[in-house]
């Protein structure tokens, strides 16, 4: 199963990497596959790629969708 998150663009390194957050959660990105990413934009990240751009509420949409099946998930445990 493959995953790809939500994540927001919070420093561009360089024209080629920036460092993105998902509910408080760092990473170094590569951002090769897109044009023109700013700080703040959202996307979507899979194996440590920004594969596309997202928008903000689809991606509040989402990480909501996920802390609500990890809650399910975590009170069923």
């Amino acid at each position: 199963m493959c995953l790809a998150i939500p994540a927001e663009v919070i420093e561009i390194v360089n024209d080629q990497h920036a460092l993105v957050d998902t509910g408080g959660v760092r990473k170094l990105i590569s951002t090769a596959l897109l044009d023109d990413l700013a700080v703040g934009d959202y996307v979507i990240v899979h194996v440590g790629y920004a594969l596309s751009r997202l928008n903000p509420e689809e991606a509040a949409e989402t990480l909501r969708l996920f802390a609500e099946y990890a809650a399910l998930t975590a009170e069923a445990a």
